[in-house]
């Protein structure tokens, strides 16, 4: 009897240890969600295939939602969310796309101490840990920076054409008969999110630094002449854009440049991402590039970023996962094939073996540069003004009245507290 005690004693203390062996390597699941498939999908399995190399125990799920800017994406996370059955960890912009949503809900845990332990409060440039920082509390950490005022072409067709790139919109409108006199369609346009990110940058360009700042901190009204001057001139801009913008997602509108069908497109730097790995096209040969007309010296930026829900499946995986977002390591892996710079000031974006030409003026202007906030991108304004606002934005492309889309932005400011 003794004996046969002893025997399960010692099976016992061994099947212990071997599971505390298991728990040391990692194990169980990691449930990653975002927006990133298709052409973007390299950038992150690069990071996931990193996470794999480090924790080997650990079944990673790449959670994807298809559909540009995240649209589809946040409608399925706010589902999951809901129903109390939270991804480990998702992407989410910094700002109030996060703040505004999920944090006020109390659906996320702080991770303030996290940025302590890993010694990151001062690898993040102030201003973003000012974006992602809520009652005192961090809330997100950021991977990369991506631009939002970038105009996009290719320069053999410019020279082709007999056409520069434009500085200003008056410019942009003087050379429109000149390309459509050719059969060229002067400015892509996509999707609705994409006609929402033209006109943040309309905008920004009308309104400058200030104005800006000031009508998403509340201070100046939707129906104020300057607002209402870039609605009209929107309304413009628009008729040098093709007819079928509706039916095209991001990277079709970015094919109509790259095929010579379009001589421009301003959309954000992930557009760099996709025609360097994608497309196999060299910046400032394959591609050129240019701050969105009257914007220059003003970096309109957003940021990708990953958090962690309260009630995650796998915490401490997420955790971890947090831990490899936010390194050098992490950031150097996954910017260079995304098409955007690192979050963080010591990563190493001066290295050409990791970030083209593009990449390097990106990080060169985002230093040196004003920085604003992103509204289709979730910096600028919460999701739910967001929502309501891409459907003013549709609207107003089909009736162009500029005095409705300027009272129901306004009505819609002051409805979700946009401030």
């Amino acid at each position: 009897m003794l004996k046969r005690f002893l025997s399960l004693a010692i099976v016992f203390v061994l099947g212990f240890a071997l599971v505390g062996s298991v728990a040391a390597q990692g194990g169980g699941k990691l449930e990653i969600f975002s927006w990133w498939a298709g052409d973007e999908g390299p950038a992150l399995e690069a990071l996931i295939k990193l996470y794999n190399q480090k924790h080997t125990g650990v079944e990673v799920i790449n959670a994807t939602v298809t559909g540009g800017a995240g649209v589809a994406a946040r409608a399925v996370l706010k589902t999951r969310m809901l129903g109390g059955n939270p991804p480990d960890s998702f992407q989410v912009h910094a700002g109030q796309e996060l703040t505004g949503t999920w944090v006020v809900a109390n659906r996320m845990e702080p991770l303030t101490e996290l940025f302590r332990s890993e010694g990151w409060l001062d690898k993040f440039p102030k201003d973003l840990i000012d974006l992602i920082t809520y009652n005192g509390e961090i809330w997100t950490v950021p991977v990369n920076i991506h631009r939002s005022n970038v105009m996009w072409y290719v320069p053999a067709k410019l020279q082709e054409w007999g056409v520069e790139v434009p500085k200003t919109w008056d410019e942009f409108l003087a050379v429109c008969p000149k390309l459509k006199d050719r059969g060229v369609t002067p400015l892509a346009m996509g999707e609705n999110w994409t006609a929402v990110h033209l006109f943040e940058n309309v905008l920004l360009a009308q309104l400058g630094v200030e104005g800006y700042r000031n009508l998403f901190a509340g201070k100046l009204s939707w129906e104020d002449g300057s607002v209402k001057a870039a609605w009209a001139l929107f309304d413009k801009i628009l008729n040098c854009t093709n007819p079928d913008a509706a039916s095209l997602s991001w990277q079709q509108a970015n094919d109509l440049v790259i095929e010579g069908k379009a001589a421009f497109y301003v959309m954000g730097d992930w557009a760099a991402g996709y025609m360097t790995t994608t497309k196999g096209l060299k910046p400032g040969e394959g591609y050129g590039y240019a701050p969105s007309p009257g914007t220059a010296g003003v970096f309109n930026m957003l940021s990708d970023s990953f958090g962690l829900p309260k009630g995650a499946p796998n915490r401490e995986n997420a955790l971890n996962w947090l831990r490899l977002v936010g390194s050098v390591e992490g950031q150097d892996t996954f910017n260079p094939l995304k098409g955007s710079i690192p979050a963080r000031i010591d990563a190493d974006v001066k290295n050409p073996n990791l970030y083209n030409s593009y990449l390097q003026s990106a990080a060169a202007d985002f230093a040196s540069n004003a920085l604003v906030g992103s509204l289709m991108h979730g910096a600028a304004a919460p999701e739910a003004f967001l929502n309501d606002f891409q459907t003013v934005v549709s609207v107003f492309i089909a009736t162009r009245d500029v005095d409705l889309a300027a009272s129901a932005s306004q009505a819609l400011a002051e409805a979700t507290a946009v401030r």
